[in-house]
């Protein structure tokens, strides 16, 4: 089973929330399997990442060898690149939770539709076995509630 976070993003979008976490996933000597539900998406999120300031090394299929990649960029949650921590991105949804030591689940806040979505991945993973932790965005970072 695995540790299962919901990050719900109140106060920056996902582009600017997610390189911390993968910073620190990457300080920790995990790998990332990051899963979204467009190739677009994810290719914007690419860009993204590679405008920050912290290195975050990454890449997708079109970049080739999965290996050489700590962070890997996907549509499907296969961790070819031996990912260990998965983030859920855009709604993304699997039924793979179980093959990773942590999920982390981000989702925007401010809107009805991403909330009763979360919602819905919440209550499968419970159902599941996972452990869960939910997690508020502050101003000052995030907040982890009951």
């Amino acid at each position: 089973m695995a540790a299962a976070g919901f990050y719900h993003l109140t106060r920056s979008p996902l582009q600017q929330a997610l390189p911390r976490l993968l910073a620190r996933t990457l300080e920790s000597g995990q790998r990332a399997l990051i899963l979204g539900t467009s190739q677009p998406a994810l290719d914007a999120l690419s860009t993204a990442l590679w405008a920050q300031r912290v290195w975050l090394p990454h890449g997708s299929a079109a970049d080739g060898d999965p290996d050489l990649q700590p962070i890997w960029l996907t549509t499907e949650a296969e961790p070819v690149n031996g990912a260990r921590y998965l983030f859920l991105v855009d709604g993304a949804e699997t039924g793979r939770l179980g093959e990773f030591d942590r999920a982390f689940d981000l989702f925007d806040g401010n809107t009805a539709t991403a909330l009763a979505a979360a919602r819905l991945r919440w209550r499968a993973a419970k159902e599941a076995g996972h452990t869960l932790t939910y997690w508020q965005q502050t101003e000052s970072g995030w907040r982890k509630n009951a």
